[in-house]
């Protein structure tokens, strides 16, 4: 089997499987550690390169022609399911936003899948990324209705 059809099954296959419900993942640095890891063993499996070998990865990645690209998929996807749910007006938008009532429980604060997405959009906080998706929501509706009116 060529490299491309490797590559096509690791993705159609593997990636899919892994990546199930990822969108509401919290992304830690040790979880971006263990999902890299676990990106170059299948790379590595792939191209049947033993652990006793020891190539670098970025040897490995040149030898498949590919990037790391699987943390950038799994954002994409946060990031997509992040303004599927602010456009509704739910319970889950209520979760999301923080705007639940009640008093919070002892503890450190747990992180957030919205401060990761934040960081990774590179916004300085949750509440321009939430305000944000109400403009670009505005925007389209506007645009659709100025569609509708030619």
């Amino acid at each position: 089997m060529s490299i491309q059809t490797r590559k096509r099954v690791l993705e159609c296959y593997i990636e899919l499987k892994l990546m199930y419900g990822c969108e509401t993942w919290i992304i830690s640095k040790q979880t971006r550690g263990r999902l890299e890891a676990m990106e170059m063993w299948f790379l590595r499996r792939m191209m049947r390169i033993p652990w006793t070998a020891k190539k670098p990865n970025d040897t490995v990645l040149s030898e498949t022609k590919t990037k790391r690209a699987l943390i950038n998929k799994i954002r994409k996807r946060q990031a997509s399911f992040f303004g599927h749910i602010m456009r509704r007006e739910r319970q889950e938008h209520l979760v999301t936003t923080g705007m639940v009532m009640g008093r919070r429980g002892r503890g450190k604060l747990s992180e957030k899948t919205t401060d990761g997405l934040a960081s990774w959009l590179g916004v300085g906080s949750s509440l321009e990324m939430i305000k944000m998706t109400r403009k670009h929501d505005r925007q389209r509706h506007a645009a659709r209705h100025w569609m509708m009116m030619r």
